[in-house]
């Protein structure tokens, strides 16, 4: 999905939640910390460990997915980085503000200006239109009612529903259902979005139809979101970056590749050696330097030479701003060259190349590469940023996963 800022929206520092009486508490941190596992605990001591000094850090405009299985203590994290749940320990910081040191009223503040959550099960009102729940956070907020009805307007519009505007929640999908809940989020345009599950419950192609509206959304309007899930496959096509959980403690956290290409244990291994990797690589995971690009005040002579060298067929001609002008092929550099030819004629130029964006997912990309005398060009804000050989697309499908950790 591309990169995000790098200033830290949001700061977790040895985040714990134990549930129990305060001395199963007390009891189960000092198993924990001693690397006591969670069932274990449970039967000791009658707490029950759900997040066991977790640390990391978002950035601002980050999608970050924490995932694992049912269990795991995602949901439990989600709902500790609003304190819906206290912490047992630890800290939550929001643009260095910590969560910990809000009383009541400022929490409020903070929960409806700055973060917005998304539930798995919408959550919305039955006896208030679309319009009025996309609202609703404004509301509460205390917006007044025309500001209020442009901002869900907009928020309906970006998720599709503005024709339904006047609908009610029992006459809708439940993929238009989560759109409204969506754009509630979006109408409130917190800081952060805390997204719990949000597309579980809804059949796959409706879930595929949402996965995309929120990777064109982010691309648009790049919040912090922090975006629960227990699907692997939607983990590493939404998220910049992956945390794991198992047991309330976490096993990895790194981009979708890396996790893929390195996993740090047996656990994590088996957890992803399922996973579509053509759905999940993008172009930008198998980009290349372009092994020659050639400017049209070049001589035929010399490009011509510079293709022998690179034993390639042809090369893409760019401008000064590496925008891609067309393929010179190599036999018409040897007719340009027969002829004396001083620099490249742009008649001479082909269209026989095809582009893609950096995030295509390979998937995608099949179809389009090794069928041109140059590889698929990976085109941004129109400038040609590499190139994606049709082998390096192959290399990536079939690499296994290193479970040392190394590759």
């Amino acid at each position: 999905m591309g990169g995000y800022t790098v200033s830290t929206m949001i700061e977790v520092r040895n985040l714990t939640k134990v549930f129990g009486s305060a001395k199963e508490i007390d009891d189960a941190v000092t198993l924990a910390g001693e690397g006591v596992g969670r069932s274990e605990i449970q039967q000791r001591t009658g707490a029950t460990l759900a997040v066991h000094d977790v640390s990391f850090d978002i950035a601002a405009g980050e999608l970050f997915v924490i995932m694992g299985l049912s269990g795991s203590g995602k949901s439990t994290l989600v709902r500790l980085l609003n304190r819906l749940i206290e912490p047992t320990s630890g800290t939550i910081g929001i643009e260095g503000r910590d969560l910990g040191s809000l009383g009541d009223a400022d929490l409020r503040t903070l929960r409806n200006n700055r973060i917005a959550m998304v539930f798995q099960h919408f959550a919305l009102l039955p006896h208030r239109t679309v319009r009025q729940n996309a609202e609703y956070g404004l509301q509460i907020r205390g917006t007044d009612a025309a500001q209020r009805r442009e901002k869900a307007e907009w928020a309906l519009e970006q998720v599709g529903l503005a024709e339904r505007a006047e609908a009610y929640p029992g006459q809708l999908s439940g993929g238009m259902q989560q759109r409204v809940g969506l754009a509630r989020a979006l109408a409130a345009d917190t800081d952060v979005l805390l997204m719990d599950e949000p597309y579980s419950a809804l059949d796959p192609l409706i879930r595929r139809d949402m996965q995309q509206l929120l990777v064109r959304l982010q691309r648009e309007l790049r919040k912090t979101i922090v975006f629960i899930t227990h699907d692997l496959n939607e983990a590493m096509l939404l998220g910049d970056r992956i945390l794991l959980l198992k047991d309330g403690r976490l096993v990895q956290l790194g981009t979708g590749p890396q996790i893929l290409e390195s996993p740090a244990d047996d656990y994590v291994a088996e957890f992803v050696s399922d996973v579509d990797r053509s759905r999940v690589l993008t172009a930008a995971d198998v980009i290349r330097e372009p092994r020659i690009t050639v400017r049209l005040t070049e001589r035929p002579a010399d490009v011509l030479v510079r293709l022998g060298q690179a034993e390639a067929t042809g090369a893409y001609v760019v401008d000064d701003d590496d925008r891609i002008l067309g393929v010179i092929r190599d036999d018409r550099l040897g007719h340009a060259a027969g002829r004396g030819a001083g620099s490249i004629d742009e008649s001479a130029l082909v269209e026989e190349y095809r582009t893609t964006e950096p995030d295509r997912p390979l998937i995608d990309l099949l179809q389009d590469v090794g069928r041109n005398p140059v590889p698929l060009a990976v085109v941004e804000d129109g400038r040609l940023r590499g190139v994606v050989p049709r082998g390096a697309v192959l290399a990536a499908l079939s690499t296994q996963p290193d479970r040392n950790g190394s590759h």
